[in-house]
């Protein structure tokens, strides 16, 4: 069977929930699909949302699913795995579980993955003491003896964005070559005096649960008790592609094409979150979110009126 939904968004992190929301309060019958693999999972803590600041990432997507389901909007726990454009310019979904659903509009919210680099540790301590945002986290680990471990040389940007937050800062090499990092690269790291430290890294030294080092490939170990990465985003573009979204490649990953309300080259479908870009933030996510849904609602709007 095929249940019929005037919007069905995919994705229940804080831009799908924050776009139910929109649309439940919009008396829109709405199907929200969750696969339940939220990006900031590892994180003890989200930071920076105003009046949500320092809440569980679990605990707010809890409030959050609590919040929908006031407004009637069916939410399942499934995963969205292909999706066909109707001929009417409207769309069937298809999950995991077998189960079809028609939507006159969609909200794809599917995220991305963060890939780790491939050191002993790392994954392992990710969220706790290995970080990618100080943004997310400088505040929390502020002054403590910070380690960066370069993915590309772009990771000098990292090293001088988290001396903001710690003047005590590494700049593990690892796989790049000092040949690689620029005149200027030399100059501001000096000046925000960060040390360079080449060679490769083998692995992360923990001790009683606790991150206290990172040995290099000689053996040497640095005291750190605190090491930032800079993941490789892994955008889930498969609903995108099924429906022949334009992609744009960037740094960090190919992203669709979105117009300022988060609406794809594909007419009916938007994206909000990290489906549009590696560094959206969770009060972000949920803006876009917002914008989305509402923007879906007035179209709705006029095409019912324009069609009586």
């Amino acid at each position: 069977m095929t249940d019929t939904y005037e919007a069905v968004v995919v994705g229940g992190g804080a831009a799908g929930l924050s776009a139910a929301l929109v649309l439940g309060r919009a008396r829109r019958r709405t199907l929200l699909v969750d696969a339940g693999e939220p990006r900031n999972a590892p994180a003890a803590h989200l930071q920076g949302y105003l009046t949500r600041d320092g809440m569980p990432p679990a605990e707010f997507l809890a409030l959050g699913r609590a919040e929908v389901a006031r407004y009637g909007v069916e939410q399942v726990r499934d995963r969205a795995v292909d999706v066909t454009r109707h001929g009417a310019g409207e769309f069937h979904v298809t999950l995991a579980s077998g189960r079809t659903a028609h939507a006159r509009r969609l909200v794809l919210a599917t995220g991305l993955a963060d890939e780790l680099p491939a050191v002993p540790g790392v994954a392992e301590r990710f969220g706790r003491d290995v970080l990618h945002c100080p943004y997310c986290h400088g505040w929390e680990v502020r002054d403590e003896a910070f380690g960066v471990l370069a993915a590309t040389p772009a990771s000098v940007h990292q090293a001088l964005m988290v001396s903001q937050w710690s003047k005590d800062v590494t700049l593990f090499l690892h796989e790049v070559a000092e040949a690689e990092l620029s005149h200027d690269d030399r100059r501001r790291l000096a000046a925000a005096g960060v040390a360079v430290v080449p060679g490769e890294v083998a692995t992360l030294v923990v001790e009683e649960d606790r991150l206290t080092g990172v040995r290099l490939g000689d053996g040497s170990v640095h005291a750190r008790s605190v090491v930032f990465v800079a993941p490789r985003a892994v955008p889930r573009n498969d609903l995108f592609t099924r429906l022949g979204a334009e992609l744009r490649e960037t740094p960090f990953g190919t992203y669709p094409v979105v117009d300022e309300t988060g609406l794809t080259t594909v007419p009916g479908v938007w994206a909000a979150g990290n489906a549009v870009g590696f560094a959206e933030q969770v009060v972000n996510a949920a803006g876009a979110g917002y914008r989305a849904a509402a923007t879906l609602n007035g179209e709705l709007l006029l095409a019912d009126l324009d069609a009586r």
